[in-house]
């Protein structure tokens, strides 16, 4: 369910195009879809409140203020640490799926990471531009397959069986949207780019919080233990946006309108769906009943009638739409179902569960967590070895896997060896877009573009 604040967010471009539908267009064809996305960016710069500016006004204060956010995001983790240590529960998520859940609806988002910044790559001569290009490559992993973060999060997804796209609504796809927007029209919207990455790369409590908790479930949290480290405000992503801020503050030029639309484009990282609304839309027992009522249509008349439960058959129960809820209830009743136990107590979960039992496959991994937890409910499962501690996992290698992508580098290298330097340059631009960096070509491109700009990885 879309939170009232994020249902006013949406509303005045809903009208001439869903959000969703842009995104899709961008990442599709964002020649044809730059004039509409021009106008969901002014529809949503206008709608940001300025008493929800935390930016100091002053850009000498910049500094102090950002070594306070991460001196605060510091504390506030040592502190979430010592509750969790003291018993407190986690503070993100409630079991696993509620975690698979979470990463599904933050996907839109994570699937464009960097794409506020494509449109600097056009301007690598531009030395004020620099700090702002080496967050660019960083997102995009210097072209190198294992760092890339869009992959990252890719191979995350796939992972845990949560590659087939869920259906999201609008508000969903705001921040991705926003994000590809400002990468394609960066030309005409620079100081807004410039406050949205300040913003974006700011000391990541939730990131931490996050990782910690995923890693406690038996998830890879790699993906946010990436940005934890490269955001951070000393060196990293956090003071390489303040450098690009100071670096391209006008000299000559109306200094206070530039601000003023730095300060806008900051206040852009609060439109649309926040984390902790994300976190708090999910409802196990409504996933559930909404999971069942999604597969219902494909599964009538997959069942024969031996079976009774609650004086109908499957067949029955599954006929007509809206009797999820009370099927699930009629399977406790009768015994399929014993909630707040180890689920392997449950006839239902032993047909859905394993290799060789008779309903493989019906439930992709999502839908068998889903199912999974709901049963389980207040039974606390043992604690299962932790894959992702410490040095047991296995970092993928650093170095591109040619093998594979032989066919495509041939014909990369092949074409810009045709082209001059300024053509090959704008060639592989144009091949480090949202939708392409992360192909075999892409990330070619972004190798090739790295290391004719002399940034070492």
């Amino acid at each position: 369910m879309t939170p009232p604040a994020s249902r006013n967010a949406v509303a005045s471009y809903r009208e001439h195009c869903s959000i969703r539908d842009l995104y899709q267009s961008l990442l599709r064809a964002p020649e044809d879809a730059l004039g509409s996305a021009a106008a969901f960016l002014e529809a949503q710069l206008s709608q940001q409140n300025a008493d929800d500016d935390e930016l100091p006004a002053d850009p000498q204060r910049w500094a102090d203020w950002l070594e306070n956010r991460a001196r605060r995001s510091a504390d506030a983790y040592a502190e979430y640490l010592r509750e969790r240590r003291e018993g407190a529960p986690r503070q993100h998520f409630a079991n696993r799926s509620h975690a698979l859940h979470f990463l599904q609806a933050i996907a839109p988002t994570k699937q464009v990471d960097g794409a506020w910044l494509y449109g600097v790559l056009d301007h690598w001569s531009d030395s004020r531009l620099l700090p702002l290009l080496h967050i660019c490559l960083e997102e995009l992993g210097h072209g190198n397959p294992a760092r890339n973060h869009v992959l990252v999060y890719q191979r995350l997804l796939h992972s845990l069986g949560c590659d087939t796209p869920p259906e999201l609504s609008d508000a969903h796809y705001l921040q991705g949207t926003l994000q590809l927007a400002l990468g394609y029209l960066a030309d005409d919207y620079l100081p807004e780019v410039l406050g949205y990455n300040l913003g974006y790369e700011l000391p990541p409590l939730h990131l931490m919080i996050t990782s910690y908790e995923l890693r406690e479930l038996g998830i890879d949290p790699e993906y946010f233990r990436l940005h934890i480290t490269i955001d951070n405000a000393a060196s990293g992503h956090g003071r390489k946006a303040l450098q690009a801020l100071e670096a391209n503050l006008p000299q000559l030029a109306d200094r206070d309108a530039f601000l003023r639309r730095v300060h806008a484009g900051y206040r852009l990282n609060g439109a649309g769906l926040s984390n902790r609304e994300i976190l708090q839309g999910f409802n196990l027992d409504a996933e559930v009943v909404a999971m069942l009522e999604r597969k219902r249509p494909f599964a009538r008349q997959m069942h024969d009638d031996r079976a009774r439960i609650g004086g109908r058959t499957v067949n029955q129960w599954l006929a007509g739409p809206g009797r999820m809820g009370e099927f699930l209830a009629a399977l406790q009743r009768q015994g399929w179902i014993k909630r707040h136990q180890d689920p392997g107590h449950s006839r239902l979960w032993n047909l859905v569960s394993g290799d060789s039992v008779a309903m493989f496959g019906v439930f992709n991994p999502y839908e068998r967590q889903l199912l999974h937890d709901w049963i389980a409910g207040d039974w606390s499962e043992p604690s299962p070895r932790n894959p992702w501690s410490g040095s047991e996992k296995t970092v993928a290698d650093d170095a591109p896997i040619r093998s594979e992508f032989a066919a495509e580098e041939r014909a990369l290298l092949n074409e810009l060896s045709t082209l001059s330097p300024r053509n090959r340059m704008q060639r592989l631009v144009a091949l480090m877009a949202p939708h392409r960096h992360w192909t075999p070509a892409g990330l070619l491109a972004t190798r090739i573009y790295t290391d004719k700009l002399g940034i070492e990885p």
